[in-house]
């Protein structure tokens, strides 16, 4: 089961997508909420030539974007996609929007005010920090403290009027959606539904409704229709659950290596049963006694090492003056092999942000 999703999802020295944008055209989106760690998600799926600098020209050329979709959290998608997905998602982001805008005492009036607010100022700038969109809404009269200022953010981005654009140095910056995306793709909601979940279970799969749900953040009927849609999707049952995945995928395709995965990767992100790719009986003891982590309580995932499709253990990056040095901190003991696949993946990371790299085993 893991090591047919490694494959899916394109974690693979053969892996048929050459650019940022195939990634996440197959894959549907990238969890974004840490910006590095997404680019290396999106690197790592491309061919072994691709850079840090590819995935970030890919940004700047507005081929790939960045805002809120799924679950109302940070992703990368092709910028094709955005248009349709923010439709799609939009009755359920309006629904918590409006609960949290009643909780911070905003109403109607004052959103559409941030909204016009922000919509004249890039027209203007063409593009502007999150400082200065901040500034945008203080110079208008309006409240930023607190969650205000990022609740108004993320409102205009589910509202499809803004969305991050290139990164300006270290800083984050934001663009009107319409001037970033002039092209956009049209489906109505049912088609969208399809396109939806025939991306997931292609790129996701074998994975199941729940799995899909919760990546989604889809209603379970609505998830339902998008399967029974989608004509290119294969089920199988496997001890009383019913996987999906897409009718073409080869059986004998079957990811292997070693491979370091950033914090929040669509391996474990992306489904809600990750057991299958936690499956060794002594990590699983070791998870449930505390002793070992992949995620943290406050929700966040960590970086971790997968040998064949299993999560043997956990890496961070160190940046020393001269080079980059990658940390590995296994779960159990690693074979030789193992050992020197870490190298050899650490060594790649290294392509990707064209530093050197040292490999050292914490144990």
């Amino acid at each position: 089961m893991a090591r047919s999703r490694l494959a899916s999802q394109g974690i693979q020295p053969d892996s048929t997508a050459k650019s940022p944008e195939d990634v996440l055209t197959s894959l549907g989106a990238v969890q974004a909420q840490d910006y590095p760690a997404a680019l290396w998600a999106i690197g790592l799926r491309c061919g072994d030539s691709t850079t840090k600098v590819d995935v970030e020209e890919a940004i700047a050329q507005r081929r790939i974007s960045r805002t809120w979709l799924m679950r109302g959290t940070l992703h990368f998608a092709s910028s094709h996609d955005i248009h349709w997905m923010l439709r799609l998602f939009a009755p359920r982001l309006l629904r918590t929007a409006i609960s949290r805008d009643t909780h911070l005492g905003l109403g109607d009036g004052d959103i559409a005010k941030a909204e016009a607010l922000f919509a004249k100022a890039l027209k203007r700038e063409g593009r502007l920090t999150r400082d200065e969109m901040y500034d945008v809404l203080e110079r208008g009269g309006m409240e930023v403290s607190g969650l205000l200022g990022y609740h108004m953010l993320y409102r205009a981005a589910w509202d499809g009027v803004i969305c991050f654009g290139a990164h300006q140095g270290k800083q984050q910056t934001f663009e009107l959606l319409e001037d970033r995306i002039g092209s956009r793709r049209e489906l109505s909601n049912d088609q969208a539904l399809a396109e939806l979940a025939t991306r997931y279970f292609t790129s996701h799969g074998p994975a199941t409704i729940k799995d899909y749900v919760w990546w989604s953040g889809l209603k379970v009927s609505d998830a339902k229709a998008g399967i029974q849609a989608s004509p290119g999707l294969a089920s199988e049952t496997v001890d009383k659950k019913t996987y999906f995945m897409a009718k073409s995928s080869r059986r004998d395709a079957i990811g292997e290596g070693v491979h370091l995965l950033p914090a929040f990767d669509e391996y474990l992100v992306g489904y809600a049963d990750r057991s299958a790719m936690l499956g060794d009986p002594d990590t699983q003891r070791m998870l449930r006694s505390g002793k070992i982590v992949f995620t943290h309580s406050n929700g966040i995932f960590l970086p971790v090492v997968v040998a064949d499709g299993e999560v043997v253990g956990t890496w961070k990056r160190k940046n020393e003056k001269d080079r980059v040095v990658v940390a590995i901190r296994p779960f159990g003991e690693l074979d030789d092999g193992r050992r020197e696949g870490a190298r050899e993946a650490a060594g790649r990371f290294g392509e990707f942000l064209e530093v050197d790299v040292a490999t050292q085993f914490d144990e």
